[in-house]
């Protein structure tokens, strides 16, 4: 029969224990972060998916602000169309997109940060051998739409601003207007500017001469203001918006105490400056110094 040492049995008795004891403990608590998916477009220069400027465009920039100052959630991108970003905004999921207008078509169904970003409004793009046609500074959006032959290129899908947004509505749509799907600005209409098939279209001036100049036509196109949008400011301005329930209402609490942090910093005013031209950089950084910095929860 073979004896073992006191102490030798009592340390054997002691791992036995320690081993059966950890067997037995009851699992850790998960530890798994909450989650936001980011929905995106393709719409250089706000966002850009791809290219030499891949990931530089304001959208992609702010994005990443945000994202490094929420680090409780895990953050997915989409890239997806706008039909399918309001779907799974009605459904509730657990999503957010970084600049979106807001519209009271859109309150049933989201909740909104203070502003996220602020660009210079919408314009009206026209050929540069045309603009002779268009007298004075700027022209009014409505008083060009009361001519049913003016040939107007504009999205189905989009918000440009409360100003013109409340002419197009009590415009309504008319055999001459073009629309198309999806918020971005798409080449095919800058074409059938110069082909002359379209007398104008509505864009935001950032994301016309980025397309102009990816074609090569910047100096055969012109950017010409509408008096709708130029003297509220306030409607330049884009917001988070989240899913309209409790997870977003939370989102965008917290998302609202980051804004307040990071909208001053040079990087945040950065992310959009870079893409105006001079002309309208001061006018660009009196608004957001005056209103936009202004605006708290």
């Amino acid at each position: 029969m073979l004896r073992f040492p006191l102490h030798s049995a009592l340390r054997w008795w002691g791992l036995l224990l320690l081993t059966t004891v950890t067997i037995v403990l009851p699992p850790a608590p998960s530890l798994a972060k909450d989650e936001i998916t980011w929905l995106e477009v393709n719409m250089p220069p706000y966002l850009i998916q791809e290219g030499p400027h891949q990931g530089q465009g304001y959208g992609n920039v702010i994005g990443a602000i945000l994202e490094q100052h929420l680090p409780e959630y895990d953050h997915h991108r989409l890239v997806t169309n706008v039909i399918r970003h309001f779907d799974m905004f009605k459904r509730g999921d657990k999503v957010c997109s970084i600049g979106l207008y807001r519209t009271p078509e859109r309150e049933a169904f989201l909740h909104f940060s203070i502003p996220s970003m602020m660009t210079m409004p919408a314009v009206l793009v026209v050929r540069k051998d045309h603009l002779h046609l268009y007298a004075g500074a700027q022209v009014s959006l409505a008083e060009l739409l009361r001519n049913r032959e003016f040939r107007l290129g504009l999205s189905s899908d989009r918000s440009y601003g409360t100003g013109l947004d409340v002419v197009l509505k009590q415009q309504q749509q008319v055999n001459s207007w073009v629309l198309f799907a999806g918020q971005e600005l798409g080449e095919n209409y800058l074409k059938m500017l110069l082909l002359d098939r379209l007398d104008g279209v509505l864009a935001l001036p950032d994301e016309a001469m980025y397309h102009a100049g990816s074609m090569g036509i910047r100096e055969r196109i012109a950017l010409v203001p509408l008096s709708e949008n130029q003297q509220n400011p306030a409607g330049w301005m884009c917001t988070v918006a989240c899913s309209k329930n409790q997870w977003g209402r939370e989102v965008i609490d917290r998302i609202n105490e980051v804004l307040v942090r990071v909208r001053p910093t040079d990087p945040y005013r950065q992310a959009y400056e870079r893409w105006l031209d001079a002309n309208a950089l001061d006018r660009y950084r009196n608004v957001y110094d005056t209103l936009f910095l202004t605006t708290r929860p």
